[in-house]
């Protein structure tokens, strides 16, 4: 028998014990082996659970407890539970985690501290998609070109019912909070961190970086308007927030954004509150995975997935992916230096000459317009909603600067790349 002590028994910790004795026999005749949930560490003891195992507060009673074989890990949080999970490892206990932030900042110290004692997270990016597995293993023949993720459900739920729908970001933010998607304070999941934490776990183990969220590029939905989904729905794009992983020659791309995507890519069909990710690999070609990104059952089963490979071989697989150092040269690459095509909403003046302004402006930092829009805005003012033909991501900057500097602008510009 396998012993499982559960530190965080909320939603996703009730399920896991809950499934675990639901699908018993299952799960056993796949472990090979008895698994059972024995304690669990909560923060109010008084708060009523739905689960039979013996609960606590205080996290020593399960670390120090030697009858414990496995720790789960679902508090949350970065610096807590990175003493709290250190120590389980020290103490030769294996651990699964469904904490994508506890891996943005300690992942390497953490793969260093387990050394050959089992530590899985397949949980931590989006949430029952086995994708940790599928790039660890699955496609590790391959060097991975690119990965692009829709990983907050969140985001996409509210970007659907804005092209869908025709909401208002702010409605639809009230209304994803009313409905439990959005937390209180949402920063997290819009400003799009929470995709970026699961972006630099996907990164470590397809190109073996080690970066942190300060590093990269992370940018949320919060500016999006009603303008910005009419100029896709015309265009035929979908506006979804994407992470986004991509080589070029010795560099890589990290970075976490909105996008206009053409609807003829596979991505941008997951809508709702659906997560996939797309990876294309040298020898395989594009695979796609599909489902729920979050949710008590969606997450536990992920967990528990964990722990069975963990009953099953009694240690980890590399961590990371890689049994050695990966000596490929890889470096994260400077987004200044990136080339895509962009969408810009501008505010401007209704008057002539102020179109002519604007083109010199970009035509002097060497960006092109492909396609132009004009919608109405406030009195005396207009949106121009354009889109570039590709450039680089330092003269765009430059350009919106100047635009502002040269007061041909009203209001803080809009820019949205476009994937393609």
């Amino acid at each position: 028998m396998l012993k499982v002590g559960i530190i965080g028994v909320g939603t996703v910790g009730s399920s896991v014990c809950q499934i675990l004795e639901a699908n018993k026999d299952i799960i056993t005749a796949r472990a090979g082996v008895e698994i059972t949930p024995v304690s669990g560490v909560v923060h109010n003891l008084s708060k009523k659970r739905d689960v039979s195992i013996k609960l606590t507060d205080n996290v020593d009673d399960i670390l120090n407890d030697d009858s414990i074989d496995i720790v789960v890990e679902l508090m949350g949080g970065v610096e807590q539970p990175y003493e709290v999970v250190k120590k389980a490892l020290q103490k030769g206990k294996a651990v699964v985690t469904a904490n994508k932030a506890l891996l943005a900042y300690h992942r390497y110290d953490l793969q260093d501290i387990a050394g050959d004692t089992a530590f899985e997270f397949e949980a931590a990016v989006a949430g029952g998609i086995p994708i940790i597995n599928a790039l660890r293993d699955g496609l590790s023949a391959n060097h991975i070109e690119s990965i692009k993720g829709i990983m907050n459900g969140t985001c996409n739920y509210m970007l659907t019912r804005m092209i869908n729908d025709g909401v208002e970001y702010e409605d639809i933010l009230k209304e994803s909070q009313e409905l439990g998607y959005a937390e209180a304070d949402p920063t997290f999941d819009v400003g799009g961190f929470d995709a970026a934490h699961k972006l630099l776990i996907l990164a470590s183990i397809a190109y073996g970086i080690d970066a942190k969220p300060e590093d990269i590029l992370i940018e949320g939905i919060e500016n999006i308007n009603s303008d910005d989904i009419a100029f896709a729905k015309e265009f035929d794009y979908s506006l979804k927030l994407l992470a986004i992983a991509k080589t070029n020659e010795d560099e890589v791309e990290l970075r976490v954004h909105p996008v206009l995507i053409p609807n003829s890519e596979m991505i941008s069909k997951i809508d709702g509150v659906m997560n996939g990710v797309s990876v294309i690999g040298d020898k395989v070609g594009e695979t796609m995975y599909y489902g729920p990104g979050a949710g008590g059952d969606a997450t536990a089963s992920a967990v528990i997935a964990n722990i069975i490979d963990i009953a099953r071989s009694g240690k980890s697989t590399p961590m990371l992916g890689f049994n050695k150092p990966l000596e490929s040269g890889l470096k994260l690459a400077n987004i200044d230096n990136m080339v895509t095509k962009y969408y810009l909403r501008l505010e401007v003046e209704d008057k002539s000459g102020v179109l002519a302004k604007v083109a010199t402006i970009l035509g002097d930092k060497n960006i092109s317009i492909k396609t132009m829009v004009q919608k109405a805005s406030k009195t005396n003012s207009v949106n121009l909603l354009l889109s570039t033909h590709s450039c680089k991501e330092l003269d765009i900057k430059n350009a919106l600067k100047e635009l502002k500097n040269a007061g041909v602008v009203n209001s803080e510009p809009t820019m949205i790349r476009i994937e393609e």
